[in-house]
């Protein structure tokens, strides 16, 4: 189900970059989703909501409650899935509802003049959002499990592209997880693998794991100085003592709060910062992640 967003009373919306999401605030809560229409579209925001079977909510809300003419508040968009400037060529990769980030770079690239192939996977063809569109586009491929038996071969495509090539995957987890294995596997450089997650990494830790202990945070803009106890978020603590904090999924992949760190040393839980930015530590996601050791001092 697509969904055209206009501000009010009208006039330009802020403007966003292939790969960016907005926040719907949903009477059932905060969701995010990406943005699918053009980026020189600066009239109208236009994301398209899939209705999985293990909706939490949101989804089923905007397929059954949300109509026409209703007034919602929204968030200005983030990208923490963007294009690398290059003139070089890309590939993406997309499963299911992955398409619509991905259908919105693939339209950019090909409207700059840039080389671009898209691999669309989805489990059916009555999944596949918008593929009457693409089919007429030159340079889409499609893949669908109930008529291939399985899912795509990634490393076919990945191994045989150029080896310059940008590849950007959106889509469920066991394709994502398969994507950066295929990456390693064939040694291409982890700064030309990108991705965004719809959901927590497989892999990525609980917020709550056995032998976590208390820690303090402190908050240097204001002061502030709360304890957080085994089982909770930096986010809920800092919530529960009245801190005014940013957020949204509270799963630790849509990026809302993330937060600069200042001093101490974070336990990583997020499924969004890259290997070489968790081991920095200078931002922290203080939705799922905590503290490796008993202090933290945050830009807040």
């Amino acid at each position: 189900m697509s969904v055209e967003l206009r501000g009010l009373p009208g006039g330009a919306l802020p403007p966003f970059t292939p790969g960016a999401h907005i926040d719907l605030h949903l009477p059932i809560g905060i969701r995010s989703y990406s943005l699918t229409n053009a980026p020189t579209e600066r009239h109208r925001y236009v994301v398209a909501v899939g209705l999985p079977a293990n909706s939490r909510g949101g989804s089923a809300y905007v397929h059954g409650d949300l109509k026409a003419g209703a007034e919602i508040e929204i968030s200005a968009p983030r990208n923490l899935f963007p294009l690398v400037d290059g003139d070089g060529p890309v590939a993406l990769i997309a499963g299911g509802i992955g398409i619509t980030p991905i259908r919105c770079m693939f339209n950019a690239l090909r409207e700059a003049g840039r080389e671009v192939t898209l691999l669309y996977s989805a489990r059916s063809r009555q999944n596949a959002a918008f593929a009457d569109e693409l089919a007429q586009q030159p340079g889409v491929r499609f893949h669908f499990d109930d008529e291939a038996g399985g899912p795509p071969d990634l490393e076919q495509l990945m191994a045989h592209a150029p080896q310059e090539t940008h590849f950007y995957c959106c889509g469920p987890s066991p394709m994502l997880s398969a994507y950066e294995q295929t990456g390693a596997r064939l040694s291409i450089a982890a700064e030309r693998v990108h991705l965004e997650r719809f959901s927590p990494a497989e892999d990525a830790p609980a917020v709550s794991q056995a032998g976590d202990g208390v820690f303090t945070v402190e908050l240097a803009q204001s002061g502030m100085s709360v304890d957080v106890v085994p089982g909770q978020s930096v986010l809920d603590a800092l919530l529960d003592a009245g801190a005014d904090a940013p957020y949204s999924c509270r799963e630790g992949i849509c990026g809302a709060c993330e937060t600069t760190v200042l001093e101490g040393t974070p336990d990583h839980r997020d499924s969004v910062l890259s290997d070489s930015e968790r081991a920095q530590g200078k931002t922290m996601m203080i939705c799922v992640s905590r503290c490796a050791g008993q202090r933290l001092v945050l830009d807040l």
